[in-house]
This record gives C-alpha cells, structure tokens and sequence, in this order.
C-alpha cells in the first residue's frame, strides 16, 4: 500500500487534534474529489513498518483525541489488507482514543452486504473503527457548512452500535471535547501560529 500524506494536529476530519492518514488508490473516481491524486494506489510513498511506527510514536503525544484514515479509499481491498492490522496495532496500543475512517462505499449497502461476508480484513477493520463517514462525494450536494463531511449524503455512523442493532445508527457529536497538552507545544512540533504560545 501507498499513501499520500500524514496530517499532524488535523482539526478537520473528526472531534479533537488527530493524526490523519490519507491512504492512495481509489476506484470511486468522484467528480469535485479534493485529493484525485491520491486515486492512483502508488500514489505518494510506501507504507512500511516505519510509517506505522513515526503514526504510533505521534500519537503518543498527549493532545491527540484520535486517529482518522482516509484517502484515496481505505476500503479498497488491497488497502484493507494492510490497514486492517496497523488499526489492531493503534486500538491495542491506545485503546482510548477515536478511530474514524472515510470511504466513498456505503456502510450497509456496499461495506457490509458485499465486502463483509468476502473478506476477513473488512470484519477487522470494522472492529476498530469507532465512526465511518460512508458515501461517495457528491459535487452537487456540496455544502461547506456539513460537520465533517463534504456532501449531504455522506453520513456520520457510529460504527460499533450499528453492528450491535443490525441498522445504521448515527453519531451524534458530543457537547464538548477537551484536549489537554501536557508537553510545551512548541518542544513537541506545534507552530507557535497554531499554539499561541
């Protein structure tokens, strides 16, 4: 597998301060996708053992709420066969923090229905994520002002009480998400610009 970028200290892709994966190689092809570079699955630069070791060492920083993957597709089998075991290694590694996960297929339609009953790695990788942003990007269902999300028809899902009913069931934000630095910011990488210290 290939991926595109590592985002540190990204407030855009789910509640708190995340680590970000964005993975290459995607079928989906959405017309308006931010990132169509990262269609390409080589993309960008390999995902070694390294790359998982520099994302667990960040996160071991104490501002982190959670961790996102996105793409490119992460559900893209060829994808899931290496990003199943990396979320085992975050979950096991930090069990408190929030796994979060955008794909362009639809949860119960395409992930669940076909992709779960075919591949052992589809059950993994939803055993660790707690909520995925599921459905294509829809150009003309753009709104900018979607939390999380970049068109209307995308939904937030919370992953784990959905397996649980047997139905999707929505996330619903929390009122409030604290983050607390211990570090100095500015010792552990954070630009004084994003500190303000």
């Amino acid at each position: 597998m290939y991926y595109a970028d590592i985002k540190k200290w990204d407030v855009a892709n789910g509640p708190g301060v995340r680590v970000s994966l964005f993975v290459s190689g995607c079928t989906h092809r959405c017309k308006g996708c931010f990132n169509e570079e990262a269609w390409d699955f080589h993309y960008g630069n390999p995902f070694t053992g390294e790359t998982e070791d520099e994302i667990l060492k960040e996160l071991e920083k104490s501002y982190y709420h959670g961790f996102t993957l996105l793409g490119g597709e992460p559900f893209e089998h060829e994808n899931q066969k290496v990003l199943a075991p990396f979320l085992k290694r975050v979950r096991e590694k930090f069990p408190g923090i929030s796994i979060w996960c955008y794909s362009g297929y639809v949860f119960d339609k395409e992930i669940l229905a076909d992709m779960l009953p075919k591949w052992e790695e589809t059950k993994e990788m939803l055993r660790y994520i707690d909520v995925l942003v599921d459905g294509r990007f829809v150009e003309e269902l753009k709104q900018v002002n979607l939390l999380f999300r970049g068109s209307a028809n995308q939904r937030l899902i919370d992953v784990k009480k959905s397996m649980v009913k047997g139905s999707v069931v929505l996330w619903e934000q929390p009122e409030y998400v604290h983050v607390e630095v211990k570090e100095n910011p500015n010792a552990v990488g954070i630009p004084p610009e994003v500190s303000g210290k």
